[in-house]
């Protein structure tokens, strides 16, 4: 039987259910004990058609829920939908008994919290699969004052680990010619340098050196889950101004014709939605997007990254206050103080010949408490296989590439020979993969931090 039949029949379904209850003056109980009734009535169901009336009556009423009600809630799916320990206690003594995977099968089925059922049969109404990623948005908002609520975030973690397997993601391309419902969320969830307007917008879709993709899920419709933003230019680029503005074919290293091209730079990468933190697509909407593009131009020889450094200058500014540094340091870092400093020549090379060789010992040296690369972009690009390439000075000098990197970015180079060897080392050993230039600059930090001359 044709399957887009069945979801249109079940649809017709729970839209009829939804009608009929208007007209009959049926209400939805906008609070959390309602929910937790619908939720029970849709564990105990055992038709599917009846199921799906449910699980869209009970998503009803948790949209409705205020703040308070939904903690409520979820403090019921912590405890009164979680797994039964003395179901967990039964079913592993019979397999310590036995040891078969009969009974080893049935030790899983009873460890796994009666929540994964509920949220497979809340995925079953129309729209589900958004509606439970926007769930699980609420719930990430809770996590610092609620921890008990972790376990619940492992299951949707789980779940929507395999709901959004890479097999079922779509790669489109984004120009304007694309429906104006989806540009309209492209300026929305632009996390890395805003879109001001629909002007602005323009500039970076319609240009013949500009490309945009993103991944999209069919079970929601037309809400991207990631987009990059790519430059096509001459050489690797090292400001991030010219491309915004719309001056990047104007400028040294910027084309009119795609095809003469030699280099691929992804500028934005914004993750969507705040429901599948913690999902991996990055990685592989970064290759598949290195695929596309060499398919469509063939010349192109480089893949590379401009990159903010978030956290950069919070981290400068530590040093500051490290009095085991050598006072003339610290007072060169204390220039960064000075308003519009990046305007002045003198000192931006003073600050340049101390900050540049900083940002390598940050982004090659400190580390997280597991052992990885502090910078969070910094994890992301090396764990993806690429080499931390090249540090530009003052690549950023918008209010916010200022305040957050002193004015910083960073070149993350694809070397397509080189992804697999890059990845597995920074996995097995957290090795960060990084240019001779690179490893120059740390060592000239090394020597700045004992009062020696950074040349």
């Amino acid at each position: 039987m044709n399957m887009t039949f069945l979801q249109e029949l079940f649809t017709s379904i729970t839209q009829r259910d939804a009608r009929l209850r208007r007209r009959s003056g049926e209400t939805l109980a906008p609070d959390h004990s309602g929910l937790v009734a619908a939720c029970q009535a849709l564990l105990a169901s055992d038709g599917e058609a009846s199921s799906i009336t449910l699980a869209s009556r009970a998503l009803a009423i948790y949209q409705r829920l205020d703040a308070a009600e939904k903690t409520r809630f979820f403090e019921y799916l912590a405890t009164d939908f979680a797994a039964d320990p003395a179901a967990i206690d039964t079913a592993y003594a019979a397999y310590r008994e036995s040891r078969d995977n009969r009974s080893l099968q049935a030790l899983f089925e009873a460890c796994e919290p009666r929540r994964q059922e509920l949220f497979r049969r809340l995925n079953l109404a129309s729209d589900g699969t958004y509606a439970l990623v926007r769930m699980r948005e609420d719930l990430l908002g809770r996590l610092t004052e609620q921890p008990d609520f972790t376990a619940i975030d492992a299951d949707f973690a789980h779940l929507f680990g395999s709901w959004f397997n890479r097999g079922f993601l779509v790669l489109r391309r984004i120009d304007w010619n694309t429906p104006a419902s989806i540009l309209e969320k492209i300026i929305r969830y632009e996390a890395v340098h805003e879109i001001r307007d629909w002007d602005d917008l323009r500039r970076r879709l319609d240009a013949r050196d500009r490309r945009c993709f993103a991944f999209f899920h069919p079970a929601i419709g037309d809400e991207p889950l990631i987009f990059v933003e790519v430059a096509l230019c001459k050489g690797l680029p090292d400001r991030i101004q010219p491309i915004l503005s719309g001056e990047h074919a104007d400028q040294a290293g910027g084309i009119d014709d795609p095809e003469a091209a030699d280099s691929a730079a992804f500028f934005g990468i914004s993750n969507c939605q705040t429901g599948l933190r913690g999902i991996s697509f990055g990685n592989f909407l970064i290759k598949q997007v290195v695929q596309e593009l060499s398919q469509e131009l063939p010349q192109l020889k480089h893949f590379v990254t401009l990159s903010p450094v978030p956290g950069f200058a919070k981290w400068l500014a530590e040093r500051r206050e490290d009095e085991s540094l050598p006072e003339s340091l610290r007072d060169t870092l204390a220039e960064l103080d000075t308003p519009d400093w990046h305007r002045d020549a003198a000192r931006t090379e003073r600050l340049k010949a101390v900050i540049r060789p900083l940002a390598a010992r940050y982004l090659t040296e400190e580390k997280n408490r597991r052992g990885l690369p502090l910078n969070p972009v910094a994890r992301f690009h090396l764990g993806n296989g690429a080499e931390l390439h090249r540090i530009n000075w003052l690549g950023d000098t918008s209010r916010k590439g200022l305040g957050q990197a002193a004015g910083l970015m960073v070149n993350y180079l694809y070397v397509l020979d080189d992804i697999e060897r890059n990845h597995e080392n920074y996995t097995a050993n957290a090795t960060v993969a990084c240019s001779s230039e690179v490893r120059d600059l740390a060592r000239r930090a090394r020597k700045l931090a004992k009062g020696e001359t950074a040349k």
